[in-house]
């Protein structure tokens, strides 16, 4: 007989990749998780990175022809992942329409967005992502979502709302298409090289940090990205 699936379960298999299970809920209507509807019972998992391990996994992996080969590699992985367990992968980089990750991630995961709008965790900080979902046609046992602290409520400064020189950030929201305008140019290269001033500017969640030469990949992703 095989033994239920556990989110525990889905993290082993996510693990050899750099991947982890970043949290998960039992979805309703309005949650807009195409497939559950009202009264269904289903489990959406929310699948996502934390500092370099992911990374390290995707570098090592062999090469292929694709403009994102990060969206290519997960997206494969993922896939692979839920139908090994039965479930449907959704992504949040298909689109338009694109699926509402944000708020899926804000439910299942408990955070809120920093003054630069990148969720904050208590503990990764900044440096975290979201690769994707699993959707399960049936109810999983879930933990109770942890109580998270916003570190952002006790951080009086704010650096990060200083930090970029091209002043995109005003605590509610970002202007991207003036953040794409200055890293195009001669301005932005420290950006493009190291990685969004903002973002390091933040002081939770520093040993997470990404490397150099993933914080360029991850700038060159967002300059060519469709506004």
């Amino acid at each position: 007989m095989r033994e239920p699936l556990t989110l525990a379960a889905i993290g082993v298999r996510l693990a050899g990749h750099g991947m982890i299970v970043r949290g998960a809920f039992h979805p309703k209507r309005a949650d807009d998780v195409p497939g559950c509807g009202q009264g269904a019972e289903a489990t959406l998992v929310v699948i996502g990175n934390a500092g370099p391990a992911m990374w390290r996994a995707f570098a090592a992996a062999p090469g292929g022809e694709s403009r994102d080969p990060m969206n290519a590699w997960s997206g494969a992985i993922l896939t692979a992942i839920a139908d090994e367990t039965g479930g449907r992968a959704l992504f949040p980089f298909t689109g338009p329409p694109f699926l509402p990750f944000m708020r899926w991630a804000q439910k299942a995961e408990g955070l809120r967005p920093s003054p630069i709008q990148i969720l904050m965790h208590p503990r990764f900080g900044l440096w975290h992502a979201y690769r994707g979902a699993l959707v399960y046609g049936h109810a999983l046992a879930l933990d109770p979502r942890p109580a998270h602290a916003h570190p952002c409520d006790t951080c009086a400064g704010k650096p990060c709302l200083d930090a970029c020189p091209a002043d995109v950030f005003d605590g509610r929201r970002a202007d991207l298409a003036a953040c794409r305008d200055h890293i195009a140019g001669d301005a932005g290269a420290e950006c493009m090289t190291g990685g969004c001033l903002a973002r390091l500017a933040c002081p939770v969640g520093t040993e997470y940090r990404y490397a150099p030469d993933q914080m360029g990949f991850h700038m060159k992703a967002f300059r060519r990205a469709p506004t």
